[in-house]
């Protein structure tokens, strides 16, 4: 499958552009420095800070590698085991109603469950390849070849929003920190995203005049909303017990799942071990790929945070708050995380993993940064990706209705986290 050239060039000039900037920014800040507050060290610090991240990138992927080879294990050995078919069968009645432009049992049926179910384990690289196909599949049955039409901006609105169930790449990365406790953000994740997905799937209906009262609908989003909703108002009014449900509950989930995986793969007579093996190969590739990206954002995010550019900006929207009489100074601290995050993943990762080295993994800033990135997709990208694989120039109201679940799922992570990270 061919990506269209139109987009690798958007996609590269868009991280080009935010990648200079940080460094011609991070220059002139320091020039300012230098001439105007007499400051002899700060570029010395700027250059410190180029091999401190080259350094810290390294050492990133090499403890990220060992937990991604567990979770692409796992995947691998849930996927030859029939748990994404489960999965499609299981919200096959909902898929018919939201995208009743489909036909019925058609294969983007498949391929988009398939996208959903990548995107719910958190696994975005290899949601994107199911993703495009997809989106080619609705192409074919799209009249307006240049327009998007109703089930792609669908199907793009939910796929941004990323309801994710096993946030696997921002666990890994902070079991890689030296975090004590990966798994604590899984609930907070869990909740963010399911309130992003749940506000655009109403924005996208509002606008395409489906009607979510239909029973089956009801059933299904008004069963999760009770759940969602219920455990979220018994966490309130009992607040001693967060800590146990997050860890408890969260590692039952995740270790359940893993339990499920492997007694679907004996049922399907499948080698266990062997599927795991492979699977596990996959995680080390992947690791080894990302080492490049991360030495060159997070080189990028240093000299811009030494120049002392990110002091300034930080100073900005602390004042901005203060004149709301908003006092956020742990958000303010995590917040560049959040707002990379819809342009672009791998800077948003270079952001949550600077909180991290900054602030310790487990600080109440990390781990907000690490909702931040667990709870929304980058819209933009996707957009550039998805469309610009069948050609599509007329987006409609896509790129609104993702920044829309974008900002609900932002919201509701900052929520979530002072209620269960409560500093």
């Amino acid at each position: 499958m061919r990506v269209s050239t139109n987009f690798y060039q958007f996609r590269k000039m868009l991280l080009n552009r935010l990648w200079i900037s940080l460094f011609v920014i991070a220059m002139v800040v320091g020039l300012s420095k230098f001439f105007f507050m007499g400051d002899q060290l700060v570029f010395k610090e700027i250059v410190d800070a180029l091999f401190s991240s080259a350094e810290t990138s390294f050492t990133i992927a090499l403890y990220l590698t060992g937990a991604l080879c567990l979770w692409m294990g796992f995947m691998q050995i849930g996927e030859k085991g029939g748990a994404v078919n489960l999965l499609t069968r299981a919200v096959n009645p909902l898929f018919i109603r939201l995208f009743p432009d489909i036909p019925k049992n058609h294969p983007a049926f498949g391929s988009m469950m398939m996208n959903f179910s990548a995107n719910m384990l958190g696994l975005d690289n290899a949601a994107t390849p199911l993703g495009l196909k997809a989106m080619n599949q609705l192409q074919e049955i799209n009249p307006n070849k240049d327009t998007a039409s109703n089930a792609q901006i669908m199907f793009l609105v939910l796929n941004t929003s990323g309801l994710t169930l096993i946030p696997v790449s921002v666990l890994a990365y902070r079991s890689g920190a030296g975090s004590v406790s990966p798994s604590e953000v899984f609930l907070p994740i869990l909740f963010s995203t399911f309130f992003a997905s749940l506000i655009g799937l109403i924005a996208v209906a509002l606008k395409q005049k489906i009607n979510l009262l239909q029973p089956v609908i009801l059933a299904y989003l008004g069963g999760l909303t009770s759940l969602i909703v219920g455990l979220l108002l018994f966490l309130q009014y009992n607040p001693d017990k967060i800590s146990m449900i997050s860890n408890v509950l969260g590692n039952m989930l995740l270790f359940g799942i893993i339990i499920l995986f492997i007694f679907l793969g004996i049922r399907k007579k499948i080698n266990v071990y062997e599927c795991f093996i492979d699977g596990a190969k996959g995680g080390f590739e992947v690791a080894v790929k990302i080492i490049p990206y991360l030495v060159a954002i997070l080189a990028a995010i240093g000299v811009f945070k030494a120049s002392g550019a990110m002091d300034l900006l930080f100073t900005g929207i602390k004042s901005s708050l203060h004149v709301l009489n908003i006092q956020a100074n742990q958000l303010i601290e995590a917040l560049p995380t959040a707002f990379m995050k819809p342009f672009s993943g791998a800077a948003s990762r270079g952001m949550m993993i600077e909180t991290f080295s900054t602030h310790g993994v487990d600080s109440f800033v990390a781990k907000m940064a690490a909702t931040f990135q667990g709870s929304t997709e980058t819209t933009f990208y996707v957009l550039a990706v998805y469309f610009g694989s069948v050609g599509i120039k007329k987006t409609r109201y896509a790129a609104g209705v993702g920044l829309l679940a974008d900002a609900a799922g932002i919201i509701a992570a900052i929520i979530m986290s002072y209620l269960f990270y409560n500093i």
